[in-house]
């Protein structure tokens, strides 16, 4: 493998660092960029609120990581820099509260899909120079801003998480919801939607193996929704609750909308298979590797070990990179379907 180099630039120009860390965990959360530069550039420049980019490689055109100065600490010898990516500017909105706009009878989102609602939402907040919506498409299935509508002053971000909520493809074996994150076209992040990747049939963007290029694997236990409400058509609603889990995993709640159910009963059914999809994708597993810089949230990968029961395709939910002038290394946050790693690693550790 090539040597990387890379590269930072803060307001279009290049500058000098001395190491550094881009942290990204996915599910609609802001990524980081953690810095440390020369003590100079906190005296010469105007730091706050720059654009800051992040090129794995000092060779490529698009950064891995575009964001802007959100946070900055100096020391005697030099200072430290938070950027976030634009997703930071759904919490805060480029001031101290969050991005809020108010939804009423006569402004609002209503008749519009969940793509263009969202779309509209991040122009109300006057967002739109921060965050692209060139790339949003709808979801699948498709689903409506308007049941139920939205009133009130809301943060972009529960919007976003509300409208996204509403769209569940049930064709398959198992629920997979809809999930939006950001790309980088070369000038700007744009917003994109996507169908959770199906393990099974997505095409496998990466291998990685623990004679080539896994070096550690730890475990990550999630909370698994105990309490679920489907909410179907015409007002119609379904609960489940897993008493036997609920006792084990504590009360979790989940509320999604499904407006292809027309019964209690379809809305419960549902949310049984709302709870078996995530019993079964209960673990994320972290592996330090030594590649996978490229990686989004998304795509899938396969796993090689030593025993085939233990091996497959895992689903990557986020990255943490750290470099200094040196050299790099990786961490990647993964999941999958049964079976798990679970037993494996435990062996391997016994």
């Amino acid at each position: 493998m090539n040597k990387l180099t890379p590269k930072i630039t803060i307001g279009g120009e290049s500058v000098v660092f001395f190491k550094g860390a881009l942290t990204s965990t996915g599910g609609l959360r802001a990524a980081s960029l953690q810095l440390t530069l020369p003590l100079k550039y906190a005296v010469e420049k105007k730091l706050w609120n720059k654009e800051v980019l992040f090129y794995i490689d000092e060779k490529n055109s698009s950064p891995l990581f575009r964001g802007y100065v959100k946070r900055i600490k100096e020391t005697l010898t030099e200072v430290e820099i938070i950027a976030q990516d634009s997703l930071g500017y759904l919490v805060l909105g480029g001031s101290a509260d969050k991005a809020i706009i108010a939804l009423t009878d006569k402004e609002n989102l209503d008749g519009l899909t969940v793509g263009n609602a969202i779309r509209k939402a991040i122009s109300m907040a006057n967002l739109d120079s921060k965050i692209g919506t060139d790339f949003i498409s709808d979801t699948t299935p498709i689903a409506s801003s308007s049941r139920p509508p939205l009133r009130g002053t809301m943060s972009v971000l529960d919007i976003i998480k509300d409208l996204i909520g509403r769209a569940i493809d049930d064709s398959g074996a198992l629920p997979r919801p809809n999930i939006i994150k950001l790309m980088d076209d070369g000038s700007k992040s744009q917003l994109v939607i996507e169908l959770e990747s199906d393990l099974d049939t997505a095409s496998v963007v990466q291998e990685f193996s623990e004679e080539e290029n896994i070096l550690a694997i730890k475990i990550i236990n999630k909370k698994v929704p105990t309490v679920i409400v489907v909410n179907g058509k015409n007002k119609v609603k379904g609960k489940y609750t897993h008493t036997t889990a609920r006792e084990a995993l504590d009360s979790n709640y989940l509320e999604v909308t499904n407006q292809a159910l027309e019964s209690p009963a379809a809305c419960k059914d549902f949310a049984q298979k709302i709870f078996r999809a995530n019993l079964q994708t209960q673990y994320e597993y972290g592996i330090d590797t030594v590649d996978g810089y490229y990686l989004n949230e998304n795509d899938v990968i396969h796993i090689k070990t030593n025993e085939k029961e233990y091996s497959g395709n895992y689903r990557v939910r986020g990255k943490k990179i750290a470099f200094t002038t040196g050299g790099l290394t990786i961490g990647l946050n993964i999941n999958r379907k049964p079976p798990t790693l679970a037993e494996y690693i435990a062996r391997q550790d016994s």
